[in-house]
C-alpha cells in the first residue's frame, strides 16, 4: 500500500496484535514510502518470523528494504539486521528487547494459553500495552481474543527463545530505538541496552507512552520514524 514507486518499508507489528496496529502511521507513511504490512505467521522462533519476512520480500520483488518493528518485530527486525544486512537499509526498533525474560517464564505462559485460551493472558498485556490515562483500549482487547491460542503460544516460544544481547555490534544498519517512558513490559533501559550495542543507533525516549507507544504517542512516534528513514 501506499506509495507503490517510493522506497519499500515494511512493518512488523507486536504478538498479540495484527497489522491494524499501524493505522497511525499510515497515513504520513504511505505518502512517501510503499508500506509493506503482514501479520506474523504462527512460528516458535524470531529466525523463523524472520525468514518469513524475506521470503515476503522475495515474492514482492524487493531488493532491500527499510524495517520498522515494534515488540516481537522489533526482534525479527534485528535478526534480519544480523542475518540479511544487505536486505535492510535503515532499521527502528521500537519497544522492544535483546533479552526478553526467560524462556521457562514465557514457556509456561505459551501453555497456559494452549490450556485456557486467549482471555488468560489478554487483560493483564493491557495493563503492560497502555498508561492509565489512554481510553482506546477495547479495540486492542478484541484485537488479542481474535488470535488463535496456538499462533499467540508460538509466538511467546519465539520471544523467549530470543537472546540478542551479544549480537547488537553486528547491526550495521542506520538503527533509531524509540522506548515508551512509562513501558513497563520493554522498559527504557532495554532500549538504552539496545541502543548503545548498536553501532549507528540513536535512542528517542517517548513520554506518556506505555508499550504500544505508536498508538499512545502516535504523532511523535510517527514524526521520530519519518525522520530517521529520511535520513
Amino acid at each position: 500500500m501506499g506509495l507503490e514507486a517510493g522506497p519499500p518499508l515494511v512493518l512488523s507489528n507486536a504478538l498479540g496484535t495484527t497489522a491494524e496496529l499501524w493505522d497511525p502511521q499510515l497515513p504520513v507513511l504511505g505518502e512517501r514510502f510503499h508500506v509493506v504490512l503482514y501479520d506474523h505467521l504462527p512460528r516458535s522462533s524470531v529466525a523463523d518470523l524472520g525468514r518469513d519476512v524475506l521470503a515476503m520480500a522475495d515474492d514482492l520483488g524487493l531488493g532491500r528494504f527499510s524495517l520498522c518493528g515494534l515488540s516481537l518485530g522489533g526482534m525479527v527486525g534485528m535478526w534480519l539486521a544480523v542475518n540479511a544486512p544487505d536486505r535492510i537499509g535503515r532499521l527502528v526498533l521500537a519497544c522492544t528487547s535483546a533479552r526478553f525474560g526467560v524462556p521457562e517464564e514465557w514457556g509456561a505462559r505459551a501453555a497456559l494459553v494452549r490450556a485456557q485460551g486467549m482471555p488468560a493472558v489478554a487483560y493483564d498485556a493491557l495493563q503492560k500495552w497502555f498508561t492509565p490515562a489512554y481510553g482506546g483500549r477495547e479495540r486492542f482487547l478484541e484485537m488479542q481474543l481474535g488470535i488463535p491460542r496456538e499462533d499467540y503460544a508460538q509466538g511467546l516460544e519465539a520471544i523467549g527463545g530470543f537472546d540478542f544481547r551479544e549480537r547488537l555490534g553486528e547491526i550495521a544498519a542506520p538503527t533509531l530505538v524509540i522506548a515508551g517512558a512509562q513501558d513497563s513490559a520493554t522498559t527504557p533501559e532495554d532500549a538504552d541496552f539496545i541502543a548503545r550495542g548498536i553501532p549507528s543507533a540513536s535512542l528517542v525516549v517517548l513520554e506518556g507512552a506505555g508499550h504500544l507507544a505508536n498508538v499512545e504517542q502516535s504523532e511523535a512516534f510517527t514524526s521520530a520514524v519519518l525522520e530517521h528513514l529520511r535520513g
